[in-house]
């Protein structure tokens, strides 16, 4: 099983003319035990199945197994999910030393919510935040994905304080 190495962020900028891949994902979530998560993902007509375990170093790193599944499959499969579904369009953006951010754009309730990622290859990568249209986002449950579709963040609704910009 691979570990997966992320750091998250708040998109608060034009990000768009940096853009070299779009994505449309619908997933849903059957198992947000606080040890695993397992949700499935249909991508552009592709389904998967992603398996993460408990967060480990602050956070950043976690076990994750990912298969690819028939995307017929992976509709049944949602039909099992806990709750609501989180719909998003997830851009490509590259970084340096060939990392790339993933920026999804969620929609439905949590519709306005931009949030990006990076996966690192080491827990100890230098990444110098020179991009302006990110601001790190701090460890708390609130930015975790799988609880988006349990108290959705409508950013029209809900007040976020990330400290200054």
């Amino acid at each position: 099983m691979s570990q997966e190495i992320e750091l998250k962020f708040l998109v608060k900028g034009d990000f768009k003319p940096f853009v070299t891949k779009k994505l449309e994902i619908t997933q849903a979530y059957l198992s947000t035990q606080r040890s695993r998560t397992v949700r499935i993902r249909i991508q552009d007509g592709k389904g998967y199945i992603n398996i993460k375990g408990a967060a480990k170093n602050s956070g950043i790193m976690r076990y994750e197994w990912e298969q690819e599944i028939l995307s017929e499959d992976a509709g049944d499969l949602m039909k099992l999910r806990e709750s609501g579904l989180v719909e998003k369009t997830r851009y490509i953006v590259p970084a340096e030393n060939d990392l790339k951010f993933e920026i999804d754009e969620f929609h439905g309730d949590n519709e306005g919510l931009l949030m990006a990622e990076i996966e690192l290859p080491l827990a100890d990568t230098f990444l110098r935040n020179r991009i302006g249209w990110v601001k790190k986002l701090p460890e708390t449950p609130l930015f975790i994905v799988p609880n988006f579709r349990k108290i959705p963040i409508g950013i029209g609704e809900t007040s976020i304080n990330l400290g200054p910009t």
